[in-house]
């Protein structure tokens, strides 16, 4: 569905006000975007084959999770961010259990915004390398991971956690680390994504009975180390 993906088109599926706002300034750094209700979101997505979806959660509800869900289970590796209330923990889960890579929190805020959209479409320079700790392979190039000739789809937060901790083995770091590092240093959001995602990435890569890699740290963090 998402060959020839325009890399400068952000979808933006949404029916408030944010759209307004949060069009005018993305355009502003140079992408095209389109608005749609979330229930036109499927046929969309294949019309415009988007760089980027970004859901106001608040008001696509049940269907923007089952539409992550739908994108997901396609093995669609589109970017997917959810904008969600401060106050609801329970939905941030969530859209994380939905496969959406990342989230912002309402209000509204035009660089947090920015920042996550330069984080997920800006080509990473000098990415030729492979990132390897025992059967495990990440291809910086073409931002894939391979377990034992095992190809394990991850979305792009999963990727970049895993990428941090893989560039850092045998080295306990704290979550103060991952989060400065994975999620920037300005980030406000609550703690326990980190539990999260490290919960998901240990269903992925580590199913099919291999070894444990991604060690808890009582009190402090997580390692990447075999016992």
């Amino acid at each position: 569905m998402t060959t020839n993906i325009d890399p400068s088109l952000i979808l933006l599926l949404t029916d408030s006000t944010f759209a307004q706002a949060a069009s005018q300034d993305i355009q502003a750094v140079g992408y095209s975007v389109v608005v749609e209700k979330v229930t036109k979101g499927w046929s969309k997505l294949s019309q415009y084959k988007p760089a980027m979806v970004i859901f106001d959660q608040v008001f696509t509800g049940q269907l923007g999770l089952d539409l992550c869900r739908q994108l997901r289970n396609a093995q669609e590796r589109i970017p997917v961010l959810m904008l969600v209330e401060q106050e609801t923990v329970a939905e941030r889960v969530a859209c994380l259990e939905a496969g959406a890579d990342d989230y912002l929190l309402k209000p509204y805020q035009r660089d947090k915004l920015l920042e996550q959209i330069n984080l997920y479409l800006q080509p990473e320079v000098n990415s030729s390398n492979q990132l390897r700790f025992g059967e495990l392979v990440l291809d910086l190039s073409t931002r894939q991971v391979v377990r034992s000739d095992r190809l394990i789809d991850l979305t792009m937060k999963e990727f970049e956690l895993l990428k941090y901790l893989m560039s850092n083995p045998q080295q306990v770091m704290t979550r103060e680390e991952i989060i400065e590092n994975v999620w920037g240093y300005n980030y406000r959001g609550e703690s326990n994504v980190i539990e999260v995602y490290i919960r998901y990435l240990r269903l992925k890569i580590e199913s099919q009975n291999h070894k444990r890699l991604i060690q808890t740290v009582r009190g402090i963090g997580y390692v990447l180390r075999e016992f």
